[in-house]
């Protein structure tokens, strides 16, 4: 193994983009090299470390362990060189800059309205790009340098950021704030048999777990946090349907009979509230809490400061408009 004295630091801008592509050619055009320029860097950076880093996987690649445990330091003290030598001098008013943020539809539904009317207004050259969440943790999103901001509901993860603080009493290297919160709901058609029924009484756990079920799980798992609360009181539900969108759920819900679990204030982004009966769930489930997520690397860069600020203020007119 060759002694970090002699090693060209060049190869780990190279190593850094492939990771972050897991494709040889897509990094070669971010660098601005040919492909056998970081084929070859590659090469000599496997025999200066000992190790292959990555290996061809279908149309792209796939990193050893090594490279896994090594990609997120490599990443940071890039960033931080990067920081210390190009000045920061984001100014929103000529700012090219894009952005990328990941978030469900329904949180998407609130922000992003007011969110893009702030960008137009204060900051016109900017671009952002909104990614759909396929999961309830977007770490992994994050470390890899995928997104900005990940916006959403993420008990564990917060809950993991949290844990690290108090026991090292240093930051992960993830930070949180929370934006809003709120609380999920049964909907179903106004037209449904339950709903005709709660003119005379309210919902009941058996009616509920008897009942036809829609879930809205990002991963596609047909398990949910609902499920885990019902399983907590030994009880269970029928899920007949997954969808990945909230959109989705509500559409469905308004011309089937299935029973859907939503966030309150996402019901009027909706356009169709008015053809749902809204109720209490008849157990006891977290409320909803929306928090924005962002690696430490992120932290102190001007750039991304105003993308949180841009953020904050949205999601706090978003909430004014649904109380008012």
């Amino acid at each position: 193994m060759q002694s970090f004295r002699s090693l060209d630091l060049n190869l780990l801008r190279v190593f850094d983009e492939v990771m972050a592509t897991r494709n040889t050619t897509r990094a070669a055009e971010n660098l601005a090299m040919t492909q056998p320029a970081v084929s070859n860097a590659l090469r000599r950076l496997r025999e200066a470390l000992g190790d292959e880093l990555v290996t061809r996987a279908g149309y792209g690649i796939a990193p050893t362990p090594r490279a896994i445990a090594l990609w997120p330091v490599v990443r940071d003290a890039l960033a931080s060189l990067q920081a210390s030598i190009t000045p920061d001098t984001f100014n929103p008013a000529t700012s090219k800059q894009g952005f990328v943020l990941a978030m469900a539809d329904a949180t998407a539904a609130m922000l992003i309205p007011r969110l893009i009317r702030h960008s137009e207004t204060n900051a016109p050259g900017i671009t952002t790009r909104v990614l759909p969440l396929t999961t309830r943790d977007p770490r992994a999103l994050l470390e890899a340098g995928e997104v900005d901001l990940a916006v959403g509901y993420f008990p564990a993860v917060v809950a993991a950021i949290n844990l690290q603080s108090m026991q090292t009493g240093n930051p992960d290297s993830l930070y949180h704030t929370q934006l809003y919160s709120g609380e999920y709901v049964c909907v179903m058609r106004r037209d449904h048999p339950l709903a005709l029924d709660l003119a005379h009484k309210p919902l009941t756990l058996d009616a509920y777990c008897a009942a036809h079920h829609l879930l809205v799980s990002f991963s596609g798992r047909p398990f949910g946090f609902v499920d885990e609360a019902l399983a907590a009181i030994n009880r269970s539900r029928r899920v007949v349907l997954t969808v990945n969108q909230f959109f989705t759920a509500g559409r469905v819900v308004a011309g089937s009979d299935l029973l859907t679990v939503l966030p309150k204030h996402f019901l009027p982004s909706t356009g169709i509230s008015e053809e749902f009966a809204v109720v209490d769930l008849p157990f006891a489930v977290p409320p909803v809490r929306v928090d924005m997520v962002w690696h430490r690397r992120a932290q102190a860069l001007s750039a991304q400061q105003w993308l949180r600020a841009a953020v904050t203020d949205a999601a706090k007119g978003a909430v004014a408009a649904v109380h008012a």
